[in-house]
């Protein structure tokens, strides 16, 4: 890297190692020539991270709630105040302040990039009063910033309605890679002839999760397989036990992104059933559905409208109606036993990897952060 690289900050509060998403931005920032620092959080499980770029991680005394985002923020904005940096990059609202307020003081660029519909998620939907104060921090700060962009068309349409903003879209789809990642011999071993249903992702409220526990009462000869870490996981474990299902729901916990597809190619059927509990989930466009699909793994969707969009778009699966388990397991056993219907997914999922690759994505990434080379 040149000592003259122009040098960008990009930050987040998570703990780098499930984030695809900022992992991707940061290796085509530091492909383009801008030397990168990313920024993030260390936690008390968190795996070591190995970049090409530069990371650094901060230990915090809180670890959620009011006072976590207060000393993120402030330890954060210590760091940007006295880096050397050219521009700052702040993923999503719990990061902007402290960004914010560091591009005023040094006269620097700041870009944002918005992961969701942050104050639509469902943590804050029911909590009015934590929700009204980012919304607060969102209508001072995000007019304001002449670089924006975020995951998917419907959100970036409510952004620039809202609040008169251009803000682009760069989707979360991961890069094109047609060949066979390291086989993972322990997923053949445990579940040698039986179709696996993934589920991939945080383990949150919203997913579906529960239900299709629940529909695994009705479907023999399979497993539901849960990869991810979440604030419900705990419960569904106990949900499993509960239930008897141990022998038909697996959970994997966190796998990081770059071993994930090696264990996305044995699924049989890729899950993504997110309600519609706010509009942030409403205009999802999750990252597992692009996993899937470059996993060459046909999908069992809700439908909401940018899911929706893919699915039909490339005939890559088929949708849930509702959310009731025997309905779920209906839809589930159809694709167990429809060979053709599911060979042409199969297939289909193929051809649509070529085009849904983030070497078309981060074309637009180009275009922003160019004119800071220049």
């Amino acid at each position: 890297m040149s000592k003259d690289a122009k040098k960008v900050i990009v930050s987040v509060t998570n703990d780098l190692v499930g984030d695809h998403r900022v992992h991707k931005v940061s290796a085509s920032l530091s492909k383009m020539g801008f030397d990168v620092l990313l920024v993030g959080r260390k936690l008390k499980r968190s795996i070591p991270v190995v970049r090409a770029y530069k990371t650094k991680r901060l230990n915090l005394l809180f670890k959620k709630s009011a006072f976590f985002y207060a000393e993120y923020n402030f330890r954060l904005f210590l760091i940007l105040l006295f880096r050397k940096v050219d521009v700052y990059l702040s993923n999503d609202l719990d990061t902007l302040p402290a960004n914010y307020l560091a591009s005023l003081i040094r006269k620097k660029e700041l870009v944002f990039d918005s992961h969701e519909y942050f104050t639509e998620v469902p943590e804050l939907v029911n909590r009015p009063k934590v929700k009204r104060i980012w919304e607060k921090i969102e209508k001072r700060i995000l007019p304001k910033i002449e670089h924006t962009y975020t995951v998917c068309r419907s959100i970036a349409d409510v952004y620039n309605k809202k609040y008169g903003v251009n803000m682009k879209v760069i989707r979360n789809i991961p890069e094109y890679d047609p060949y066979t990642e390291n086989e993972v011999p322990e997923i053949e071993k445990m579940f040698s002839g039986i179709r696996i249903i993934l589920y991939q992702g945080s383990v949150n409220i919203g997913r579906g999760l529960e239900e299709v526990i629940d529909a695994m009462n009705y479907i023999e000869n399979a497993v539901f397989l849960i990869i991810g870490d979440g604030d419900i996981k705990k419960t569904l474990e106990e949900k499993v036990i509960e239930s008897n299902l141990k022998d038909k729901v697996h959970f994997a916990g966190k796998i990081p992104f770059s071993g994930l597809k090696a264990y996305t190619k044995y699924a049989h059927i890729g899950i993504s059933l997110e309600k519609n509990i706010g509009l942030n989930y409403y205009y999802a466009l999750p990252n597992k559905l692009f996993d899937y699909i470059h996993a060459g793994v046909p999908v069992l969707t809700s439908r909401l409208p940018e899911i929706e969009r893919i699915v039909d778009e490339y005939g890559i699966g088929i949708f849930i109606e509702n959310h009731e388990p025997e309905h779920i397991a209906e839809r589930i056993r159809f694709m167990l036993n429809s060979n053709d219907d599911y060979s042409l997914f199969k297939n289909n999922t193929k051809k649509a990897a070529v085009e849904l690759c983030w070497e078309n994505e981060e074309k637009v990434l180009k275009d922003i952060f160019k004119q800071f080379i220049d």
